[in-house]
């Protein structure tokens, strides 16, 4: 039976259950782990052991990569390509070139934002094995979940389950594949 579990799961019912076991499940040297919440609980990330994400990063280079762009194509039209004094500026008028410099900024920061979100969460994923566990949809209305993955390097059913039952949950679930 074993084999076939992606995880074991623990039902709790306040977020202060939930934290108090997901620090203790990262004090034990559990890395494969993840809280089900029915709203969003700050101290979740750190009591787990969830490192910052490098989202950030990514919309950063893509808005700099944007600004970038959007110089080059500028200067290529009206300096290189299509060279035509106006107004009595020079063909490199930055002023004038600011705008399209912002829009193609905040439009490569918004897209790399949009799909980094998506690749970094595993977007779409229809399916996930918790939902084999009727109990699970009140995980969207009361109640508060904790799973350990099997794949995790210090995963042994019997210690995992003894484990998780330690914690005080209201049940504990064997997750199928």
């Amino acid at each position: 039976m074993s084999e076939n579990i992606y995880g074991i799961m623990a039902e709790f019912d306040t977020p202060t259950q939930l934290v108090d076991a997901a620090v203790k499940v990262r004090d034990a040297g559990y890395t494969k782990t993840d809280g089900f919440s029915p709203f969003p609980l700050h101290d979740i990330d750190e009591a787990l052991g969830i490192k910052r994400s490098v989202l950030p990063y990514l919309i950063l280079t893509g808005g700099i990569t944007g600004l970038l762009s959007a110089l080059g194509l500028v200067y290529f039209v009206h300096v290189i390509d299509y060279p035509i004094i106006v107004g009595g500026r020079g063909h490199f008028s930055l002023p004038a070139f600011i705008p399209p410099m912002f829009e193609l900024t905040i439009l490569f920061a918004a897209f790399t934002a949009v799909f980094g979100m998506l690749f970094l969460n595993g977007l779409p994923s229809p399916y996930h094995p918790v939902f084999n566990i009727p109990r699970f949809a009140l995980a969207s209305r009361e109640k508060f979940f904790l799973l350990i993955e099997s794949r995790d390097p210090l995963y042994d059913y019997e210690k995992v389950r003894t484990f998780m039952e330690s914690l005080s949950p209201q049940e504990v679930f064997d997750v199928p594949e």
